[in-house]
């Protein structure tokens, strides 16, 4: 099933928009996740000093900066993500079902 799904991959052409915009998109979400901690010290950062933040809070910038910088140029995490697109783009023209409406957990009671 692994090689046939790794082939299927690799036979799909993708539109430009899927390649520039929406790939890169997830991209951005899931580099956030990996640099959660550098987020949330930068929000930290943020709510502490309000106006003065642009100011005070470059070094927690400048990190999450990296960190995500890091995550953008790497083409492993490209092919990750753009593989994990194409899942979900095969999927959707399989059962026609978004994949934020697939990952709700449905009512145990109706």
């Amino acid at each position: 099933m692994a090689t046939m799904e790794a082939a299927i991959t690799e036979e799909i052409q993708l539109r430009h928009v899927e390649k520039d915009v929406l790939i890169p998109k997830m991209m951005r979400e899931k580099a956030k996740e990996r640099c959660a901690e550098k987020v949330e010290a930068f929000n930290h950062c943020c709510k502490e000093t309000g106006f003065f933040m642009v100011f005070k809070c470059r070094e927690q910038n400048a990190a999450l900066k990296d960190c995500l910088t890091i995550h953008y140029n790497d083409p492993v995490f490209f092919e990750e993500c753009k593989k994990e697109y194409i899942r979900e783009k095969l999927e959707f023209e399989r059962t026609g079902i978004p994949t934020k409406n697939r990952k709700q957990k449905l009512p145990t009671s109706m």
